[in-house]
């Protein structure tokens, strides 16, 4: 008897056991069942999450002269300084110097950098990086400085890889990268292409005549010396051009396609590309920067000693390369590669230079008017809140006409600071835009981010609108 009743008080307290299961509160917080197996998920074929990642950022006037003091920290004896023949007879590369020297640190300085990097002149720079053994690296100038240094300690670290093992596919293999690269501290000179903050690297393919580039987080500087100092060396074209860069930055970024409709869905995060799609947290600082690029532009184009001009825009630099380089960029930069790749015979002003060449931040903004005519009607909301940033009148504005009001709003001021004409001004005719088509192609990466989808025939119309602006 005494067994049964046993037998029964087991029965009861299972029964109970299995009522409490049932009931008990289903939040992962105070459920045990969730512990267990999880329950199966289905597949999704677009993306749910964004990461963000971007170097250390430390701005302010005279903070170069700390970079010394900042190797010496990390235990960094020898360096690899990394400039072009220009910025080699200018201030700020003899500021790095004097600090490294007093600080005690080596360095040799690789001059050889290419404005507008080819990938034989990425190939030189990592053949001299393999060739010593450096502990880390030093950038110093705009884009082309800081990508070719990228890619050199890339590479470096990667003694077997081959060299389109990194690029981004289709032209290359588009490897994650799964090595440990060496700190590399980025001294932007120039307020334009947010280097600083990026894991993206970018040349000419010259085999193809046009650019692509490599794009991992593992690749980003460890530090940007944002020196605002800086920028009173840049000629007026220049910091007209790198400033277009901030502004189609700015302008493209949060015009993404949003993180959460951007296919495919990784299996791994670390197959989570760099370029995202649009997000509430890049765009906070995509705004910002298109607010200090409408205020400040113009004044930093127009006044190489406006100091509060050009240290705002090496500032809204810094953010827009931080909402960018989470987000990404779609359209304007996607066509500007085949249009630096193909150039012909035009130089730019202002740009001590041996070899033809459209700068990039030109050759981006001057499809900017046809290209968000274009994605308006995709995010309408995104292109007027854009445009009324930028000065546009929306208060009467219909939501149909967001594209054509923020390309003439961008019309209008690129006349005023008197950028180029369109693509004929710099060389282009309507005869090369199937070369032009051909080499926008191969940019999926961020063409794939434009929120509205296009075909050839559709990138054939962008060009030939972008031929004249005025």
């Amino acid at each position: 008897r005494q067994q049964r009743v046993m037998a029964a008080g087991r029965d009861r307290v299972v029964q109970l056991l299995r009522q409490l299961q049932h009931a008990q509160c289903r939040c992962p917080a105070h459920s045990h069942s969730y512990s267990q197996a999880p329950e199966q998920v289905p597949v999704k074929s677009t993306d749910y999450a964004f990461q963000m990642t971007c170097s250390n950022v430390r701005y302010g006037p005279g903070v170069t002269k700390e970079v010394g003091m900042d190797l010496q920290n990390m235990g960094i004896r020898k360096v690899c300084v990394m400039t072009d023949k220009k910025l080699a007879k200018l201030p700020p590369l003899q500021v790095v110097l004097n600090s490294l020297v007093k600080n005690g640190v080596q360095y040799q300085l690789y001059d050889n950098v290419r404005v507008e990097p080819t990938d034989k002149s990425f190939k030189d720079a990592i053949t001299f990086a393999r060739t010593h053994d450096f502990d880390g690296y030093v950038a110093v100038g705009g884009g082309s400085v800081i990508d070719t240094c990228k890619a050199a300690n890339l590479y470096a670290c990667s003694p077997d890889a081959d060299f389109l093992d990194y690029v981004n596919a289709p032209i290359g293999k588009g490897k994650p990268v799964t090595v440990t690269v060496k700190p590399l501290i980025a001294v932007p000179t120039t307020a334009g292409t947010g280097s600083e903050t990026t894991g993206v690297a970018i040349f000419d393919y010259e085999k193809i005549k046009t650019k692509t580039g490599i794009a991992s987080r593992a690749i980003r500087p460890h530090l940007g010396i944002v020196d605002p100092l800086h920028t009173l060396h840049m000629p007026t074209r220049l910091a007209a051009n790198s400033g277009f860069d901030v502004l189609c930055h700015a302008l493209e970024s949060y015009t993404a396609i949003p993180f959460n409709k951007r296919s495919p869905c990784p299996t791994n995060p670390i197959n989570r590309p760099a370029y995202q799609g649009s997000n509430p947290i890049s765009d906070i600082w995509a705004k910002y920067a298109l607010q200090i690029a409408a205020k400040y532009l113009s004044r930093a184009i127009r006044n190489a000693d406006d100091l509060e001009a050009r240290s705002s825009m090496h500032l809204a630099s810094v953010c827009a390369g931080i909402g960018f380089g989470n987000a990404g960029v779609h359209l304007c930069h996607g066509m500007s590669y085949p249009i630096s790749g193909l150039v012909k015979a035009y130089r730019a002003k202002d740009y001590d230079v041996a070899h033809p060449l459209v700068p990039h931040g030109l050759s981006v903004v001057l499809t900017s008017p046809a290209v968000f005519n274009f994605t308006g009607p995709m995010c309408p909301e995104r292109h007027l809140e854009a445009a009324e940033i930028l000065g546009a009148d929306i208060r009467n504005a219909k939501l149909q006409d967001a594209g054509l009001i923020l390309a003439e709003t961008l019309r209008k001021f690129l006349f005023d600071v008197d950028v180029d004409d369109g693509l004929s001004a710099v060389g282009y005719t309507k005869g090369d835009i199937p070369a032009l088509v051909k080499g926008t192609l191969p940019q999926e990466r961020v063409t794939k981010l434009a929120p509205r989808p296009q075909s050839e025939e559709e990138l054939s119309a962008l060009f030939e609108a972008s031929m004249k602006l005025y």
